[in-house]
């Protein structure tokens, strides 16, 4: 693989580390997301890492087959991030591309332009597959790796390493050359403008800040009963389920939402909902309210919402959402959506104690949808 030193393509210049770049290096590699999410950065980061990195840790990962460049603003040839070529495998015609951005540069499509033009080039060269590594809880730069036209590929468990929380698991992200250009499609695309509203109730994604009205919400014994097992869930389980709702957005596993009161602004719960086959284009829904908001018709709102979205920007063909035999206010909301009744699969789910639940499971076409 022969890459150019100088790379001007997506609005964007990747060229060779120089001195004057040390200032912008130290304010890059210091800021708190940038130490954060790349590991094996001093901390803190002062002007002598970034001058052994201009002078020495750029050139050598040149030398052993891969590339660093600086992201430059070709107005002002100023430096805005860096991009990077790494674990080059040539019998493989493979590599892993890495990436960080300035604070002032982020929000600007600049990760994504300069990850793009470096793919497409090291492609040009010869490379068949490129790897992009991201943490699980980083949801940015999962955006860019999607805007860069990379696929989803599965974790790699106990890839990474950070120095406050020790091994965890990265997230694989995957362009092969032959890939078509542009983003990738998402399984699971964004709520236009961010929302879901009947002017009632409103739907949004759920976020880290969300975790004590979750933990509030799931622990209760009247929810822990429907799920199965019914076992309630810890308090760390719910902060990261929180923290991670948009990577499971982003990655098509599962969409996290919370129900709001309009006119309040209050949350009134929560509802899901994740692919079951994506080939035949199916997906099950969840949902559960705070006692507050029950009675209200909030849960019928919110599912006929949620599908509506699902049979529309989603693209999916059919929805189903399983119960418990005996929760009959959960079947009434269902049956107020237009789901109907399927089947009763006997001893579908776990219970406790080796034990196995009925599932009843409901069913939603397009057409159903009232």
């Amino acid at each position: 693989m022969s890459l150019d030193q100088v790379v001007e393509a997506h609005g964007v210049r990747l060229r060779p580390f120089r001195a004057e770049d040390i200032a912008d290096v130290v304010d890059g590699c210091a800021d708190p997301l940038t130490q954060r999410f790349i590991s094996g950065l001093p901390s803190p980061y002062t002007e002598t890492d970034a001058r052994w990195w201009t002078d020495g840790g750029a050139p050598a990962a040149w030398a052993g087959g891969g590339a660093a460049y600086a992201i430059a603003d070709p107005a002002t040839d100023r430096l805005l991030g860096t991009v990077g070529l790494s674990n080059p495998v040539p019998t493989r015609g493979q590599a892993e591309i890495g990436y960080w951005v300035r604070a002032e540069a982020r929000g600007r499509g600049v990760a994504a332009a300069a990850t793009r033009a470096l793919s497409e080039h090291a492609f040009a060269a010869g490379t068949a597959r490129l790897e992009l590594l991201t943490d699980a809880e980083n949801g940015p730069s999962q955006r860019v790796a999607l805007a860069a036209g990379f696929r989803y590929e599965g974790s790699r468990r106990s890839a990474g390493c950070n120095r406050n929380t020790g091994r965890h698991d990265l997230l694989a992200w995957v362009r092969l050359a032959g890939d078509p250009p542009g983003p990738t499609a998402r399984l699971l695309p964004d709520l236009p403008d961010g929302v879901l509203t009947d002017q009632v109730v409103a739907l949004r994604r759920l976020a880290p800040g969300d975790a004590e009205l979750m933990y509030r919400l799931h622990s209760r014994p009247e929810v822990v009963a429907n799920q199965a097992p019914p076992v309630p869930p810890t308090r760390e389980a719910i902060e990261r389920r929180c923290r991670l709702a948009e990577s499971g957005w982003l990655t098509g596993d599962i969409a996290r939402l919370l129900i709001t009161d309009v006119a309040s602004g209050e949350p009134a719960g929560s509802c899901g909902l994740s692919y079951t086959d994506v080939a035949s284009g199916e997906a099950s829904v969840g949902y559960a309210l705070l006692p507050d908001w029950r009675g209200r018709g909030y849960a019928t709102r919110a599912i006929r919402l949620l599908a509506g979205w699902a049979f529309g920007p989603a693209g999916m063909a059919r929805l189903t959402a399983g119960t418990v035999p005996d929760n009959t206010a959960s079947h009434r909301v269902l049956e107020r959506v237009g789901f109907e009744r399927e089947a009763l699969q006997r001893g579908r789910l776990p219970g406790l104690a080796g034990t196995r639940l009925d599932d009843l499971t409901f069913a939603l076409l397009p057409t159903d949808l009232r």
